[in-house]
């Protein structure tokens, strides 16, 4: 708090001093003291009169306009009035001849109250000098009152009376009190049923220590508050809000107590504001603050939360403390009186007075006292004193202005002094100044005089000196107005904003308005003005293209307007009224043309004055003479992003976009990298038609078709085409269409809508902008009002469509109007149309929209022309017309209507026709009943149901044969059907098991069945079905047992079974019983080897089995099977090497010998007697291996190497043929020339070709199978029984044993089958092996 004044007098000093505001306006302060006088102080602190008294002051009080100050003394029965506007003091005798002890005027009227020490009371009218007296009032003094505003008067005095009387004095109501009354004040007392407003009740401190609430209307039931006694005293008290009272006492505490009747004497709110006393207490309604003052201090409070401080004044100096304290009216100024005799007033509330000029602001921080301030340029604020207490403030680029009335003070501004210039008296009373660098404009009583503010020197320009607005001429008042650096603007009463100049001194623009413009604001460039008009609305005007724009939302309380003046946020502006600021974006460039939004509003503090806006932050004038920053919550974004959560920055992107602040919206969607936001200000910059923008944000988000598209338009200079673009790619297609057809391109409008397939817009565009294209957009018009069911604007579309040039075009358009014809009812045009048209698909769309009505002879006859047989034929059915049927049948591929034709020939009787449609319409069951039932041709039946597999039809012919006796077939086809049990049950009647149980072994059965037959050819000692049956139903010991009781006659077929068995049922028990059986443990007999063999194959007992082959092959060999031999050993050898089991060396020789001995006939048949003789002359070397044959073996091989050449080799096994043992056994056809042979020796002998050894490469004769170099055994080939080579290896494709690929490509040739596993071979499948290593190692370990 500032202090404005203090005042010490003399004559003062010691004692403590009284005084008085004057009331309304708080321009004068009375004081008086000991010193017989009253002394009148300005408020400022300048005396300005005194008044001399008789004696000392009793009491004194202005009157409710503060015109008249009445005092009274001891001394004297005369009352002092000093009249404020005068200067002058007058005196009234009161008449009294007793001592006056009490003065105070009417709240409401001219009448003053005197009391006197002995209780006498004077009621004085100032206005008419009447004078009542009424004596006897009180007994004694008379020491307190009050008046109320329905003047009437209470009092109180020494006599513990309280009178209260009526304006004339008459004592309407009176009660006594039990102990002295003082401080009384009229109020309205707080109750449940508010029904008037009218001050009934009287509150008066009793006895210092009581509040005692007397009720007018209710004086029997007086309200006495008592307090705790540790407050002490009461010092005093006031009324307050809603019938709140706050209570000071002695020992330092307020109170607040309520004076509802449900909360009476409740203390709402109390305080030890001070801690050795209290001595007064002061509200002030305007400023809604409370204060009160003891020791050396005084604090002051809110009214709306008393629990807020709001300052603290601290008097050090005054050591004996603070007495009295005064708020004036307005709240503006404080005084306080001490104990010692002094008086302090400090100023609580300035006027708040303030301008700005750009960025600098001029406002008042005292009475007397202007402070400059440059905050954004960071300037040192300049503090100017000026000489009156301003009613007005103007600052501009190098001036001052402050006034009041109609005068004005100015000051030149340097850097770091002000100096004044001249003061200017204006023709009225001004309203308010605006200045600029060199002009001055103030306004007073509807005029404007726009004046020079420093004219020295100008000489030549006096007649631009200054200008008197309006002229005499015009008869408008002027409401307000702005100046700017080239501009005097001003708002007229008629509605008229006027543009005046400076530069060239007259007038260059107008706007009419329809009622009368109050305020004006305009930006700091002059090119935008906003205003407020006398309905309290709010407009933007912008006189470069005369345009006016209403401002949305705008509240009817809003004071003023402010404009940003950050450059970068030129349309932006705030408006504010008490409690609120709103913030507005004009955007000049967008899609939807220039508009205003509201983007937020922000809460402003109490009795906060905007003056100044620069980026957000509002800079605002205070009532205590300072300034403080708001920042507006639309400006949020000004901070460090990091401190925000993704929500609020999604806010803070909203508020951005609004104030086209796209580049700290770029920083946002970096920051929260979102698709959504991306395409938020994305789409923003295309509203405001920042397509460079736009196309880095599309980019940066991967929208490469918004970004191509963008690129295409971006050197549009036509602004509605581009803006029309624009609005398109935002799907606001109206705006789109009225922007094109504005511009210079309005068949872009049709396009669009082409491309909407908004073809209702698009033909009215069309008919306007391009005639010719209406053909072909009522066609697309009338294809969706087709999909839409509006036929008839469809087929009137359809026809507008047809052009006569347009062949494709053409059908198009005759075939909707074909359909749409039909749709109407008109079938004879539109089916007469379609079958003109060429189009099958449309033939088929009409046949089905005139199959759907019923009209079945026209839908089937297009069907037919469209070549839809089926579906024509469907149709025919659906009108019974079957000789049609019948006719499209052989077309027909839908076997639905095939059965139908068959079901309705079969209703005829005629069958034969009708089994040819059910086997069209695969109702094969159908089929083969009439074949039964009808045609009496079961073979075609029975083959019927063997090429389907029908269940139904087997079940149909089982019937037919059981009905002629034929159980066997009767079964064969139950079983087909299924209908296995029935099958057994006949099948065991007629004694026909052996038939079903072949049917059902060939079928997927169930073991119940296959046990089924087991268990009743058990029963018929039929040992070998039972066994089969056992086995295929898994009971494998049954199934064995069975199979050894066969009778002889099915023994083979009988022990290869029981093998089977065992080899399926893994178990030793079985195997076991199996061996010993082929072993003859029972009988003494053992069965064939074979089947010991057969058995350790089945077993997987490969060792076992080798043995077992060998034993075999070896009794196949002495009883000169020599093949079966060889085929035995050769599936051993085989197996063992599948399961790479090693092989014996007895078992390969063997195999070798043997097979050798095969490929001797092989060889001979072909006629290649050296080969059949190499392998006949090994077969004889080991002639012991083949008992049976020696004589024919040796004879062959004597034949053979005679025919070969080999002489010598002819001539041995000759002479071996000539032992007595053999010689008779020759047979005659070869004897003579055997012994021949014998007798005359040939030795000559082919040498025997040599190829390379495998292993060594070693060359050795190509029969040799060791070589004697490595002693390998070597691999033979099964095509000639030569060694194998490296270079000639083959293996064939089933048995993979080698072979010479030459020698076995020749073989191929006539033979096809391989010679050892005796599998077909293709000789395209012989394939050449290159690499035969992997061959000799697998021989090698075997």
């Amino acid at each position: 708090m500032k202090q404005v004044f203090s005042l010490y007098e003399k004559s003062w000093s010691g004692s403590p001093v009284q005084f008085a505001w004057q009331k309304t306006l708080g321009n004068f302060l009375a004081v008086t003291g000991d010193d017989r006088a009253v002394k009148i102080f300005d408020r400022h602190g300048q005396k300005r009169n005194e008044i001399t008294l008789p004696g000392n002051c009793v009491a004194m009080d202005w009157d409710k306009d503060g015109d008249t100050l009445a005092v009274i003394t001891d001394k004297s029965s005369t009352i002092f009035l000093w009249d404020a506007i005068t200067n002058k003091t007058s005196q009234v005798d009161s008449g009294m001849r007793d001592a006056m002890s009490f003065l105070l005027w009417s709240r409401v009227g001219t009448l003053l109250a005197v009391g006197t020490t002995k209780g006498n009371l004077l009621i004085y009218n100032r206005q008419t000098s009447r004078k009542i007296s009424v004596l006897g009032k009180h007994t004694k003094r008379i020491t307190c009152g009050c008046w109320s505003i329905e003047n009437l008067l209470a009092l109180g005095g020494e006599d513990k009376m309280i009178t209260i009387s009526n304006q004339e004095g008459d004592t309407i109501r009176q009660t006594s009190v039990s102990s002295d009354p003082s401080d009384m004040q009229f109020s309205v007392m707080k109750t449940d049923e508010r029904v008037s407003t009218r001050e009934s009740t009287v509150s008066i401190v009793v006895g210092k220590k009581t509040l005692f609430l007397f009720n007018l209307n209710d004086p029997d039931n007086p309200i006495d508050l008592k307090f705790q006694k540790p407050y002490g005293s009461i010092v005093s008290y006031k009324w307050y809000g809603d019938g709140y009272i706050m209570i000071g006492f002695s020992h330092g505490c307020f109170v607040v107590i309520s004076t509802h009747i449900r909360e009476i004497g409740q203390e709402v709110f109390q305080a030890h504001n001070h801690k050795d006393n209290l001595s007064s207490i002061a509200i002030s309604q305007s400023l809604n603050k409370a204060a009160s003052c003891g020791d050396n201090c005084i604090k002051i409070h809110d009214l709306t939360d008393l629990r807020e401080m709001y300052a603290i004044i601290n008097l050090d100096e005054e050591n004996k403390g603070v007495d009295q304290m005064a708020w004036t009216d307005d709240g503006q100024l404080l005084a306080v009186s001490t104990r010692k005799g002094s008086l302090h007033v400090f100023l609580t509330k300035l006027p708040i007075l303030g301008d700005a000029c750009s960025t600098r602001i001029a406002y008042l921080t005292s009475l007397l006292e202007v402070t400059i301030a440059n905050h954004v340029e960071s300037e040192l604020p300049i503090t100017v004193s000026v000489e009156v207490e301003p009613s007005f403030v103007a600052i501009g680029v190098y001036h001052l202005a402050v006034g009041m009335n109609n005068r004005a003070w100015f000051y030149a501004l340097g850097e770091n002094n002000v100096k004044k210039l001249k003061d200017v008296e204006y023709l009225g009373t001004v309203a308010s100044m605006r200045l600029n660098s060199d002009y001055a404009a103030a306004l007073f009583e509807g005029k404007v005089q726009l004046h020079m503010i420093e004219s020295e020197g100008l000489g030549a320009q006096e007649e631009r000196e200054t200008r008197l607005f309006p002229t005499d001429d015009d008869k408008y008042q002027i409401l307000c107005h702005a100046l700017t650096s080239d501009f005097l603007i001003y708002g007229t009463d008629t509605g008229v904003i006027h543009y005046f100049y400076i530069e060239d001194w007259q007038y260059v623009n107008e706007y009419r308005h329809p009622v009368s413009v109050r305020k004006v604001f305009p930006d700091p460039n002059g090119t935008r003005l906003a205003f407020i008009d006398d309905k309290s609305d709010g407009f933007v005007y912008c006189p470069v293209n005369d345009r006016v724009y209403e401002i949305p939302d705008f509240s009817p309380t809003i004071k003023g307007i402010l404009w940003e003046n950050w450059p970068m946020d030129k349309g932006v502006f705030v408006a504010f009224d008490d409690d609120k600021v709103y913030t507005y974006v004009f955007h000049k460039d967008t899609i939807q043309g220039s508009r205003i939004i509201l983007a937020g509003s922000t809460e402003v503090p109490y009795s906060h004055k905007p003056l100044l806006l620069y980026n957000g932050e509002l800079t605002c004038q205070t009532q205590s003479g300072k300034t403080n920053n708001v920042y507006l919550s639309t400006h949020r974004f000004l901070g460090n992003l990091k401190d925000f959560g993704p929500d609020m920055l999604r806010q803070m992107l909203t508020q951005l976009l609004m104030l086209k602040r796209f580049s700290e919206a770029w920083e946002i969607c970096t920051h929260l990298n979102d698709q959504s936001c991306w395409n938020e200000l994305g789409k923003a910059c295309l509203h405001h038609m920042e397509v460079d923008f736009a196309i880095r944000v599309y980019r940066t988000s991967g929208n490469a078709g918004m970004v191509m598209s963008l690129e295409q338009v971006k050197g549009i200079e036509d602004h509605n085409l581009l803006a029309g673009h624009l609005a398109m790619f935002t799907s606001d297609f109206n705006l789109a269409q009225d922007l094109y057809l504005a511009s210079s391109c309005p068949i872009a409008a049709l396009e669009m809508r082409k491309d909407l397939q908004h073809w209702d817009k698009a033909l009215q565009l069309a008919k306007r902008l391009a005639p010719d294209q209406i053909p072909f957009i009522s066609k697309e018009y009338a294809v969706q009002l087709e999909f839409m069911g509006d036929y008839v604007n469809a087929l009137a579309h359809y026809e507008k469509g047809i052009t006569e040039n347009s062949k494709e075009h053409d059908e198009i358009c005759l075939a909707g109007v074909a359909q749409m014809s039909i749709r109407m009812g008109d079938v004879r045009r539109g089916v007469s149309q379609a079958i003109k048209h060429p189009s099958r698909l449309l033939k088929r769309d009409c046949g089905a929209i005139l199959e759907n009505m019923k009209q079945f002879s026209e839908a089937a006859q297009l069907y037919e022309k469209g070549q839809y047989y089926d579906k024509a034929a469907s149709v025919y059915i659906r009108c019974k017309n079957w000789a049609k049927v019948g006719e499209l049948l052989p077309q027909v591929s839908s076997p639905k209507i095939h059965l139908q034709y068959a079901k309705a020939k079969e209703a005829d009787g005629r069958y034969t026709e009708a089994v040819i449609a059910y086997e069209h319409a695969k109702q094969w069951d159908s089929v083969i009943r009439l074949y039964l039932d009808h045609l009496n041709n079961p073979e075609k039946a029975v083959n019927t149901v063997k090429e389907t597999q029908s269940l139904e039809g087997a079940k149909m012919v089982a019937r037919f044969f059981l009905q002629l006796g034929d159980y066997g077939s009767a079964i064969q086809f139950l079983v087909m059907s299924k209908c296995n049990n029935e099958a057994f049950t006949l099948a065991q009647q007629h004694n026909k098991m052996e038939i079903y149980a072949d049917i059902i072994s060939s079928e997927s059965t169930t073991n119940e069945d296959y046990q089924s037959i087991a268990l009743y050819f058990e029963a018929e000692k039929k040992h070998f079905q039972a066994g089969k049956f056992f086995l295929l139903c898994g009971q494998y010991g049954r199934a064995l047992r069975h199979f050894l009781q066969s009778p002889s006659t099915e023994d083979d077929l009988a022990m290869e079974m029981a093998i089977e068995t065992v080899g399926r049922a893994k178990d030793e028990v079985l195997t076991n019983q199996l061996i010993d059986y082929l072993m003859g443990e029972g009988d003494g007999m053992p069965q064939d080897a074979k089947y010991l063999f057969r058995l350790y194959m089945a077993l997987k007992q490969y060792r076992d089995a080798a043995r077992t082959a060998v034993i075999i092959a070896r009794e196949e060999q002495c009883s000169g099977n020599y093949r079966n031999a060889r085929d035995v050993l050769f599936s051993m050898y085989a197996e063992l090497k599948t399961q790479k089991i090693k092989i014996s060396s007895e078992m390969s020789t063997n195999l070798m010998i043997l097979h050798s001995y095969i490929l001797v006939k092989i060889h001979v048949k072909r006629g290649d007697h050296m080969k059949g003789a190499r392998m006949l002359i090994r077969v004889a070397n080991n002639i012991s291996k083949f008992p049976s044959h020696i004589v024919p073996i040796l004879t062959s091989a004597v034949i053979e190497c005679h025919r070969a050449g080999l002489k010598n080799s002819a001539f041995s096994f000759a002479a071996m043929l000539m032992r007595p043992e053999y010689r008779s056994k020759i047979d005659p056809k070869y004897k003579k020339k055997i012994e021949t042979m014998v007798r005359r020796r040939d030795t000559t002998e082919t040498e025997e070709p040599t190829t390379a050894c495998p292993y060594c490469a070693f060359q050795l004769p190509e029969c040799e199978l060791l070589c004697p170099s490595c002693k390998n055994n070597l691999p033979y080939c099964i095509a000639t029984g030569r060694h194998m080579v490296r270079n000639d290896w083959t293996v064939c494709p089933h048995c993979d044993f080698p072979a010479l690929y030459s020698e076995f490509k020749t073989m191929l040739q006539t033979e096809n089958v391989c010679p050892m596993c005796s599998e077909r071979i293709n000789i395209a499948d012989l394939k050449k092996i290159n690499d035969c290593t992997e061959y000799l190692k697998l021989d090698e370990d075997q």
